[in-house]
Parts: C-alpha cells; structure tokens; sequence
C-alpha cells in the first residue's frame, strides 16, 4: 500500500514538470497539458484514483493549496496600479460578478434544463476567472498597462469574492426547506465577510511588522509566512465556513502594500509553491472527471459556451466600463480575455461533493460542466488573444528596451544614451545611492535584488537584458535568472576586471554568462576609469561616403564602439566574436577614450 501511494505521488510529479515543460516549450498556458494529463491519469486509465489516494484530506489539501495561490497572487497587488483603472476593476468584481452569475445560470437552466437551483449554483461557480492562466497569457500576448492590470486585479480578487458567491448559493438551497434562507444566506454573508477581512488584515499586519522590524531571521521568513498563511486560513475557515479565502487574499493585499516590507523574496518562494501546488491540483482534480458525465451533457452545453464567451463577458464588460476611459479597443479586448482556472476547479469539486452527500442526483454534472469551461475559454482565448491583440493595436510595441542590472556610473551613462535614442530602459540595484543618481537623470529605475524583483519588474518594452555589476557572481547569476524572460541571445554581460584576467579554466561558459558585452579586452573597470576621466559617449550615423570600416580606421583606438541603432530602430549591441557590418543609416553609439574628443551626436559626412 505505502509502495502504491509513493509511486501516486511520484508519477503526479512527473506528469507535473512534463505538462509545465511542454507548455513552455509550445508557448500555451501550462493548464491545458494538466488537464489532459489528468484525464488521461484518472478517467482514461483508471491509473490515478485521488478520492482512494487522498481519502478525507482530499478537500483539504485542495482548499490550502487554493489559499495559497490566491495569497501569492495578491502579493502582487500593488494599489497604485489601480490609478485609472479602480473603477472597473471594483464593477468587475461586484455588480459585474453578479450581471455575469445571472446571465450564466439562465443560459444553464434553459440550454441544459438544470433546476434553477443547480443552474445559479453552476453560475456561480464560473464567474471566477483564473489568476494564474490569466498571468500566463498576458506574458504571451502583451496588451498595454491599463488592459493588463485590471485583468490580473480582477483574476485575483474575484477568486474570493465568486467563491463567497457559491457559497451564499450554496447556503440558500441548503436552507431553503427549512424556511428563513434569504436570512440565513445575508447572515452567512456577513460573517464572511467580517471574519476572512479581520483574519486577513490582522495577520498580515502582524507579519508585515515582523518582516519589518527583522523580529525573525531571515532563513525563517518563508517558511514562516507559509504557516502564517497557512494557519490565517485554517482559523478563519473554522470560525466561519469559506471564509479562509478572503482571508489570506486580504493577507497578500496587506502585505504587499505595507511600507517598508521587504516582500521580494517571499514573492519567489511564493511563486514557486504555486506552481507546484497549481499543477499537482489540476492533474488530481481532472483525474476525478467523470468521463460519463461529461458524455451525458448534452448538446446543450454548446450554447452554454457560447454565452460565457460572446454574451455574459462582454455585456459585463460594457456595463463595467461605462463612463471611463478606456477605448473601444480596450474594451473589446477585455471582452475577450477572461479564461476560467484552478479556483472555479477547486470550488466546483468542493461543492459537489457536499451536494452528493445532500442526495443532490446533479452534483457530479456540475464538475463536468465547470471543467468544460476552463477547457473551453483557456483554448479559445490562448489561440486567439494575441492575435485580436495586435489586430485591435492594444499591444505594447515591439520590446526593443534594454533592462540593466546595475544603475552604478557606466550602466546609468548607457541608458542615457538609449534613452535619447528612443529606447526604453529600466534599471535595477539594491544601492540606494545609485538608484537615488539614476532617478535624478530621468531614468526609471527599481530599487531591490535583482534576483527576487522578477514579478514586480513593469518590463513593457523591454527585449534584452544587461547585467553590468561589478560583481561577477550576481551578473551571471542574473543571466540565468532572466532567461526564461528573455531568449538566451537576448541576455548579455559586461566583464569585470577580475573575469577578464581571469584564466580559460575558470571563464563560465556564454551559455551561462550570456554573451560578453563590448568585445573580449572591455571590462566594468575600463569603462568605468573612462567615465571617471570625463569620456564622453559619441553618436555617428553612417553614410554612402562614410562606412562602418572607415569610421574604425579614422578613430582607431580612441573610441569604443558599444551600440548600432539600425534604420529600421534595432539596437544591436557590439558583443565578442561577432562583427559588426552596419548599413547606412544606421547609428553607431560608441564611448571616447579621451575627454577632448569631439564626442557630441554628430552625423558623419
């Protein structure tokens, strides 16, 4: 039996990294391979049977592990992202909930003939839409600011509140025989609501305050925020049934947005835990799919489909942007993009488990359904997203900036010069004094570790990374960081002195350096010592009558040729072992070794 169960558990874990792997590998969001893995483990095969693998602790492990999705997403919630765009985002998540619960449920009564009960429960259960695939699909298709934030503030905050709706819904069919339910389901509502926000704000405050003050070593702050959360949930849900979502959602929106809370690091972890968590979910639950049920639902379930997507999402949205300012595009976009998630998995498989033990015949239809949703939306909408995207012009342009790891005197003088070449740049140091010096000169920068400030980096426009320390260790540790951001061709390095003496042996690999800035004889220190000398940067566009070559062979030695700005405004970057064969038109940006050169932009004739 314990030989059985660890096998179980193992094979989870490999069809998990697989189905995260091939989704990576194919640019798709990661629950569409789970999902299929699940069915394929548990209806399909019979291999995987979670109700015997997991017996009572079933449900809650599957509630902790939504809690603590829904608390990673909301450390990511930060209220000055809501300039603008607060408005929406609360009609989202309140009167636009309730227009897309009421439009669902009529369409399933009618179309599929369930009771009014089951058809506004199933409502209420697909009104969440998916933080974590919805986070997924933004990275692939780029839609501006304003767009991207209210998808990903509504994808978290709905979690709780629709949840809190199935709840309520729950509760009323629970109390409908005997008498009192509009009182019950009010009173049920406010005791939620009450104890997940008190719950919530109070541990994390506390913890906020503990992160704060360094009352807990550092090594502890995961693990202790995880059984904090952990702990938040628990006591709120046994308080008040339900009510641990809205706490621990309430716990991240704290915590993120409490001054001088180092977060980064927690957010890593955080990050890391979901992940595991989503997808060992996803394969469990879909494995408890009946097939049977599924093949039982009709054609009626098409209709079904259509309305969450062409009727109940895009009236929400009309009514949720009413006097705003949002455009047509926007809006049209935001019409299209609300796939389902783990969240409405989660619930829906809680909910009918309670209404199989109730004697409710419809209960297990209400997974199958709810399953076909997410499977639908997430489909439709990662096929066709990006495309729409582009067609309505609501994307980002074309990341050509540069994201600088390091804002010390040679990393703050190259985002001047791409700056005031139209290039966008972001530059990021735990130095307060650089950061300070770099947002002095206009440049926007982020203060924090670079290796934790992955998921609070605004990188619109941005296509590459330089990492430029003067430490060697944090610059390749970076290069490896960001390559899952970037293409591996995309990351590059500036040597450090130390690298450069350095012997073959002891040189990383370009794999896992990136490729080396500047040429093989620049480092850090050289042009640092130049800047330190008055060097100046120097600006050349190339002609018919002046070529690339000549341009080397009439400075010779006094410059350092660092950036070509295409015709066509690409930024190629001057890099080891590849030469460079500029057209005309194109600019060179290079770095005098002397300060009486005559380094101001210039156009060479």
């Amino acid at each position: 039996m314990a030989d059985s169960i660890m096998i179980a558990f193992a094979g989870i874990g490999l069809l998990a990294i697989a189905s995260q792997w091939l989704a990576w590998w194919i640019k798709l969001p990661a629950i569409l391979f789970l999902l299929l893995a699940g069915i394929i483990a548990g209806p399909v095969t019979g291999w995987l049977d979670p109700d015997a693998l997991y017996g009572d602790l079933l449900m809650p492990v599957v509630s902790l592990s939504v809690g603590l999705i829904l608390f990673e997403g909301a450390l990511t919630l930060k209220f000055a992202e809501l300039k603008g765009i607060g408005k929406v985002v609360r009609r989202l998540v309140s009167s636009g909930m309730l227009l897309t619960w009421v439009i669902i449920g009529t369409a399933a009564h009618y179309m599929l003939a369930l009771t009014w009960e089951m058809a506004m429960l199933f409502g209420a259960l697909v009104v969440v839409t998916g933080p974590t695939v919805i986070a997924s699909m933004l990275r692939t298709v780029r839609p501006n600011a304003s767009i991207a934030n209210i998808l990903r503030w509504e994808g978290i905050i709905i979690g709780p509140i629709g949840a809190l709706l199935a709840v309520l819904v729950f509760e009323f069919i629970m109390s409908r025989t005997a008498g009192g339910a509009v009182l019950h389901t009010f009173i049920i509502f406010a005791k939620v609501v009450g104890m997940g926000t008190l719950i919530g704000v109070t541990f994390g405050y506390g913890m906020g305050l503990v992160l704060r003050h360094h009352w807990m070593p550092e090594y502890l702050h995961n693990m202790g925020t995880l059984l904090l959360v952990f702990t938040a949930f628990t006591i709120s849900s046994v308080v008040v049934n339900e009510s641990g979502l809205l706490a621990v959602t309430v716990m991240g929106i704290w915590l993120a947005n409490m001054k001088q809370v180092p977060i980064e690091d927690l957010q890593e972890f955080k990050e890391s835990l979901s992940i595991l968590f989503i997808s060992g979910l996803f394969i469990v639950l879909a494995a408890r799919i009946d097939l049977r049920e599924l093949l039982a639902v009709g054609p009626g379930v098409l209709g079904v489909l259509l309305v969450v997507q062409f009727v109940a999402r895009p009236v929400t949205i009309y009514f949720s942007t009413l006097g705003t300012d949002l455009t047509t595009r926007d809006k049209l976009l935001l019409s299209w993009i609300g796939p389902r998630g783990i969240v409405a998995a989660a619930v829906s498989s809680l909910f009918a488990m309670k209404l199989a033990k109730a004697g409710y015949a419809e209960a297990n239809l209400l997974v199958a359904l709810t399953f076909l949703v997410i499977f639908f939306t997430v489909v439709l909408q990662s096929f066709t997203a990006g495309f729409l995207a582009r067609w309505l012009r609501v994307c980002d342009p074309e990341p050509k900036g540069v994201l600088f790891i390091g804002a010390n005197l040679v990393a703050r003088g190259l985002a001047q010069q791409l700056d005031r070449h139209g290039f966008r740049t972001l530059l990021i140091d735990q130095s307060v004094d650089y950061i300070r010096k770099a947002r002095m000169l206009g440049l926007r920068t982020y203060l924090g570790n670079p290796l934790a400030a992955l998921r609070n980096l605004d990188l619109a426009g941005i296509g590459c990374m330089m990492a430029m320390t003067q430490r060697s260790e944090l610059n390749m540790l970076a290069a490896m960081h960001y390559r899952n951001e970037f293409d591996r061709n995309k990351i590059y390095m500036l040597q450090t002195m130390q690298e450069s003496m350095a012997t073959e042996r002891h040189v990383v690999s370009e794999q896992q350096r990136g490729q080396m800035l500047f040429g093989e004889d620049i480092n850090f220190g050289m042009l640092a010592d130049i800047l330190a000398k008055e060097g100046r940067f120097r600006s050349t566009r190339l002609t018919d009558s002046f070529s690339y070559d000549q341009y080397l062979a009439t400075h010779g030695n006094t410059v350092i040729p660092l950036f070509v700005v295409t015709d066509k405004q690409d930024l190629v970057p001057v890099v080891a072992g590849r030469r460079l064969q500029p057209a005309k038109g194109s600019t060179v940006i290079a770095l005098c070794r002397l300060a009486e050169e005559p380094c101001e932009e210039q156009s060479a004739t």
